[in-house]
């Protein structure tokens, strides 16, 4: 299992972040991180079709 990734180019709030690319997301963590779950559907998307 891989570590989860929090970085800015994932995050819901990517669009009226204030802090954007501040926070590198390997050392330090941002309090106002939400993955952004349309991304992960997308993605598994992509994987049924691939089937």
């Amino acid at each position: 299992m891989s570590p989860k990734i929090e970085i800015c180019s994932i995050c819901a709030w990517r669009e009226t972040c204030q802090k954007k690319f501040s926070i590198s997301g390997r050392d330090a963590r941002c309090p106002d991180f939400a993955e952004d779950i349309s991304l992960k559907k997308q993605e598994e998307q992509e994987t049924e079709e691939e089937a």
